[in-house]
């Protein structure tokens, strides 16, 4: 049997004070929605339906998954009058799946389970929570046999003592869905068309109904405001976190690390406190990497150093390179084997040669440097005019004292030396000293000038 899914997404989530749709929301640095959709693709559904309401052209701009149905709901009726805007889309025979947009951290692994629970039947997603407040509470016969959902609003004193609650995620055959639908009421105390009245219709007609609890209750928490969405937040920041360590990398402290994308590591490393990854982000063995740091859609060698407070984005470092503390590698950046950069030193869309230095307060922009280079503190490539950029190239054992400007395009043969202060504006051949500073005159006998009297 096909399976299609369909994902409600059609919320304005007023609580969570916004002008952004609430399933757009970020956690872990991806859409709340895109979170859900990312998970259901794993389950090879025929098709993928979301129904949208609140600023739907955002919500299609800001998916990245192709090939979604976008299905709109103009009046926002209840789950029940949402998921009957998509049943046209459906063929007959057909198995649907209902998740929610704002539920972020559902798993894959549950959601096999609970499809193989069902098993083309009515399946039915339950946990069991201590306090059960704002949920609808499941009802069963002296059996424990489901018939019936009734919801917090419309809940007896008695069945508010009810501790299983209804998690909103259903799985059965659409064929179900088309019949039951169109009979829905709207006769409850929120004037809603309940996607849950359908439980009672099922069991009106000697339908089982099949309950699945997920591995974790999280799995099936919902984000309604800013609160609840920081508490997932840590969640999923935790798993990832251990799944981190059980694959041999020492975190200083699990609870202050962010992995805002993909993270694969090697052995052996060693993550400080506050560092954040973000995007897709590739780390060797022997990592070490000091804290407030962030590392963004980058690859880092074995034995790489990373000290404080450095940014790197978009780099690539081979093995054993020294970064940081304070440093920056925008993109393009690219640092081979065992090359330095240290404290206030920018590197933008060049290449440092194996076992290049440079250590102090320099900015390396569209560059090419070769090998065993070291760049004196405060040297910069001027690489813009203000229209265009150009390249500078240094090539191998060249030697730039510090406080030098070199101004492209230009290049520095192999073994050139650049005495300190020099603004460099011509080619320089190999082996050749280049000095471009004013002549140094000494006054003998200057007198500093005094302040005058404000008298």
């Amino acid at each position: 049997m096909k399976l299609h899914v369909v994902i409600l997404a059609a919320g304005k989530g007023t609580r969570m004070k916004s002008e952004l749709p609430k399933v757009l929301h970020p956690l872990a640095g991806k859409p709340l929605l895109q979170h859900v959709i990312d998970t259901t693709q794993g389950l090879n559904p025929e098709k993928i339906h979301v129904v949208y309401g609140h600023q739907g052209e955002k919500l299609k701009t800001s998916v990245l998954t192709p090939n979604l149905n976008w299905v709109e709901q103009a009046e926002q009726l209840g789950t029940g009058h949402a998921v009957g805007q998509v049943l046209e889309h459906i063929p007959n025979g057909a198995n649907v799946l209902i998740l929610y947009g704002d539920v972020p951290l559902i798993q894959g692994d549950s959601l096999h389970g609970f499809l193989s629970a069902a098993n083309a039947g009515f399946g039915l997603m339950t946990v069991l929570l201590q306090d059960s407040t704002g949920y609808g509470r499941i009802l069963r016969d002296k059996q424990g046999n489901i018939t019936a959902i009734v919801e917090q609003k419309d809940a007896s004193t008695e069945q508010l003592d009810i501790k299983e609650i209804n998690t909103g995620i259903m799985a059965l055959p659409v064929d179900y869905l088309k019949k039951w639908l169109p009979k829905l009421k709207n006769t409850n105390a929120q004037k809603e068309y309940y996607l849950t009245d359908i439980v009672a219709m099922a069991n009106n007609e000697g339908l089982k109904i099949t309950p699945y609890s997920p591995a974790q209750t999280w799995e099936v928490d919902g984000v309604n405001d800013r609160v609840q969405l920081a508490r997932l937040e840590r969640i999923y920041q935790r798993q990832v976190a251990e799944l981190l360590m059980r694959n041999g990398v020492s975190l200083a402290d699990p609870s202050r690390l962010d992995v805002r994308g993909i993270l694969k590591t090697g052995t052996d490393c060693f993550i400080d406190i506050n560092v954040v990854f973000e995007g897709e982000c590739e780390i060797g063995s022997g990592v070490s990497i000091a804290a407030n740091c962030i590392i963004r859609n980058s690859r880092i060698g074995d034995n790489v150093e990373i000290e404080s407070n450095s940014l790197i984005d978009e780099a690539v470092l081979e093995a054993e390179c020294h970064v940081g503390p304070f440093a920056r590698l925008r993109p393009g950046a690219y640092l081979s084997r065992n090359s330095r950069v240290g404290n206030f030193v920018e590197i933008k869309k060049s290449h440092l040669g194996e076992g290049s230095k440079v250590n102090h307060l320099s900015y390396v922009g569209d560059a090419t440097v070769g090998k065993d280079v070291n760049i004196g503190a405060g040297t910069i490539t001027c690489n813009y005019d203000g229209v265009n950029k150009f390249q500078t190239t240094i090539g191998d054992r060249v030697f730039v004292g510090s406080n030098t400007a070199l101004v492209a395009p230009v290049m520095l043969a192999d073994d050139v030396t650049v005495g300190a202060g020099s603004t460099i504006t011509k080619n320089v051949d190999t082996n050749q000293l280049a000095i471009a500073r004013g002549q140094q005159r000494n006054i003998a006998g200057w007198k500093r000038p005094k302040k005058l009297s404000k008298t």
